[in-house]
Parts: C-alpha cells; sequence; structure tokens
C-alpha cells in the first residue's frame, strides 16, 4: 500500500512548482552557499530533492549535487528542468531511510520538508537522520527545515494551510498533543487535473527534540532558526510564529 505522500508526488510536480512555498529558491540557496563559504569543491546531497529546483540552483552556481528522492514522477520533471537549465546532475530514485552513502558528502541538504519529517513513524524519520549524518564526511554540515511543533499549539495548521495554497485544501485536521502529530485530509487536483482525497500524518518537532535527535549522531554543533521563505537567516529567532524551523548541524565546532 503507498502511503499518502507516494500518491501525492506521483502527480503533483507541475502543480507543485507553481506553489507558494516553492518560490524562494533563490534566496535560500544564497543561504547554503554562505553556509559553506562558497567552496566550489563542496559536495552536496539534496535529499527528497523533488522537481530539483534547489539542486539545479546551485550546479549553475558551480558546485557538485547529487539529487534524491523516492518518486519517479518528481525526479523526471527534475531531470528534464536540468536539460532546459543546461546543466547535467545525477538524479537517482532512493528511500532517504535506507541510503548507499558513507562519508562521501561535505553538505547534506533536505528543504522544504524533503524527505523528513513526512514519515509515518518517529524511528523511520530518525532513520532519515541517520543516512543523512552518515553521508556526511568529518566536517560535514546538515541543514534542512522541519515543522516547527511550537506553531500549531498556539495556532490552527488548517487555517494557515488553506490561506498559502490555491490548489489544496486541508479539512479534518487533528493535532494529538501527544504525538505532535497532524492527521488530516488533503483535497488536491493532480496534474492530470484528477482530484485526489489523501489521509495525511506529519510529524512537528518541537525544537529541544531536534537538538536530542542530532546530538545523538554526534553533530557538536546544533543551531536552530526561524525559517522564512526565500530568507533564511542566521538572525530570526524560532518563535510560535514560524510555521517551519531552519536546522543546522554540524559535526565539528567552527574554528
Amino acid at each position: 500500500m503507498r502511503q499518502w505522500y507516494q500518491e501525492l508526488f506521483s502527480n503533483y510536480a507541475e502543480k507543485y512548482e507553481a506553489e507558494i512555498f516553492t518560490q524562494g529558491t533563490l534566496g535560500e540557496v544564497d543561504f547554503l552557499e554562505s553556509e559553506i563559504n562558497y567552496d566550489k569543491n563542496c559536495k552536496i546531497l539534496d535529499l527528497g530533492c523533488g522537481t530539483g529546483r534547489h539542486a539545479i540552483e546551485l550546479v549553475k552556481r558551480g558546485y557538485h549535487v547529487t539529487g534524491v528522492d523516492l518518486s519517479e514522477n518528481m525526479l523526471s520533471k527534475a531531470r528534464e528542468n536540468a536539460r532546459k537549465a543546461g546543466v547535467e546532475i545525477d538524479f537517482m530514485k532512493a528511500d532517504a531511510r535506507n541510503l548507499p552513502f558513507k562519508n562521501e558528502f561535505d553538505m547534506v541538504i533536505m528543504i522544504c520538508e524533503g524527505a523528513f519529517p513526512l514519515m509515518e513513524t518517529d524511528e523511520m524519520n530518525f532513520q532519515i537522520l541517520e543516512c543523512a549524518a552518515r553521508a556526511l564526511n568529518s566536517r560535514g554540515k546538515l541543514i534542512f527545515t522541519t515543522l516547527n511543533g511550537l506553531f500549531p499549539v498556539f495556532h490552527s495548521v488548517k487555517d494557515f494551510i488553506n490561506s498559502n495554497s490555491d490548489s489544496q485544501t486541508n479539512r479534518e485536521n487533528t493535532f494529538d498533543l501527544m504525538t505532535f502529530r497532524d492527521q488530516y485530509q488533503l483535497d488536491i487536483e493532480g496534474d492530470d487535473g484528477s482530484k485526489m482525497t489523501l489521509d495525511c500524518n506529519e510529524r512537528y518537532y518541537v525544537p529541544s527534540e531536534i537538538t536530542w535527535l542530532l546530538k545523538s549522531l554526534d553533530f557538536s554543533n546544533v543551531d536552530i532558526y526561524g525559517s522564512k521563505l526565500g530568507e533564511f537567516s542566521r538572525n530570526d529567532p524560532l518563535s510560535t510564529e514560524d510555521y517551519e524551523m531552519l536546522v543546522i548541524a554540524e559535526y565539528l565546532e567552527n574554528d
């Protein structure tokens, strides 16, 4: 049985690229570049790369990027986008919970809920963090955005999502304070015009959880900030107003 995210992304590449939350690519890549000190020798792994927007922009700027996604449909669109952009990228289909990489990359990114935290159990989400950590070299850096558990305690997730998308409707939301999971029905139209109703389940994390999970994977430095679309910054303290948080984890303290 396919999970809701597999069903969604099998028919959502074109409409995904038109969503509001995918429009901040240039500013986000500006930040990623600054985090690796503009070192063009850095090898980057983009987990949950989707249609390749971050990977393609990074390669256009001179970096070596490998893109991984579970959806062949999204990867097909990513390859098409790369051809149109005139760049060559190794896009591969793989499950982020079971990756072949070890000590290969200088930076791993998971942006806009790329892979993490969409899994149906906490153990599966942790497997993704394990694989990301294993893929990094001894001075590697992991940068990702994830759902901020402080947000739904103070706000309606349903109202936030419905006000920020023209193509999807959230309903029947049930946020569980014991598990920090939001279960809801998603009504959305696929690229082919068909209507989909999906039973979704997403995990929200509080900062202390993320810090503990990453420290358990031997990251020595974990910083968490608010995540602003297209404007990632170390100058934005995380607050209850941030739907997502920006997480930066490093194996070694900065010199």
